[in-house]
C-alpha cells in the first residue's frame, strides 16, 4: 500500500509562507531598517504605530487575486525571517514579478531561494502564469546572484534608473518562464 503524506504546499524544509498578522509589525519594521542598511531606497523614519497599522491592516485584508505579500517563518524557530510578494500581475500577459527580503541576521541561509521557490510554484502551477520578472539593483550581487541560481535570465539593464543613496543606479531586470522554472525545480510529491 502506497502511504500518502499531505504536507502543506506553503511549507519546505527550512520556511512557511503565511498570512501577515498584526504581532508582525516588529519584524517588518526590522526588515525596512535591514533594507536601509543595505544602502537600498531610503526613506523617512516610521513611527512605531505606522508600523503597527500597516501590519493590522495587512492582515485584515482577504486573500488577494494575484498581488499579495506573505511572512516568510522559520519551520524550526516559528520566527518571521523575512517576506515574499507578488505584485503587478498582469493575468492577461500571463507576467507578474515578484520581490523578496529577508533579515540581515538571517541571510545566507536559503531562506529567500527556498520562499522563492513555494512563491513561483503557486503562481506558475496554481495561477497558470507564464513569466515571473525580477528587478535588482546592479550592485546588489547578493540578489543577482540568488536569481541566476533559482533559474532567472538577466533579459535587460536601465540604466541610472533608480536613484538611491545620493545616486543613480542600474536596474538589471531578469525573467524566468514557467517552462523553464518546472525543469529546474520539480514539484515535489504531494
Amino acid at each position: 500500500m502506497i502511504q500518502w503524506r499531505m504536507t502543506s504546499f506553503w511549507t519546505g524544509p527550512r520556511v512557511r509562507l503565511r498570512a501577515i498578522e498584526p504581532d508582525d509589525w516588529t519584524a517588518f519594521r526590522r526588515f525596512a531598517e535591514d533594507e536601509e542598511g543595505l544602502g537600498d531606497l531610503l526613506d523617512v523614519p516610521r513611527s512605531a504605530e505606522s508600523f503597527r497599522a500597516w501590519a493590522t491592516e495587512h492582515s485584515a485584508q482577504g486573500p488577494g487575486a494575484d498581488s499579495f505579500r506573505l511572512v516568510v517563518e522559520a519551520v524550526d524557530t516559528g520566527e518571521a525571517v523575512g517576506a515574499v510578494s507578488s505584485q503587478h500581475a498582469d493575468p492577461r500577459a500571463g507576467r507578474f514579478e515578484h520581490g523578496v527580503t529577508i533579515g540581515a541576521e538571517h541571510r545566507r541561509r536559503g531562506y529567500a531561494a527556498e520562499a522563492v521557490v513555494l512563491l513561483l510554484r503557486f503562481m506558475f502551477t496554481e495561477r497558470r502564469f507564464h513569466k515571473c520578472q525580477a528587478s535588482v539593483l546592479a550592485y546588489n550581487e547578493g540578489s543577482l546572484a540568488l536569481h541566476r541560481r533559482l533559474g532567472f535570465v538577466e533579459e535587460g539593464r536601465l540604466r541610472e534608473h533608480v536613484f538611491a543613496a545620493g545616486r543613480h543606479h542600474d536596474l538589471v531586470v531578469l525573467g524566468l518562464l514557467a517552462r523553464e522554472f518546472t525543469a529546474l525545480h520539480p514539484a515535489r510529491g504531494r
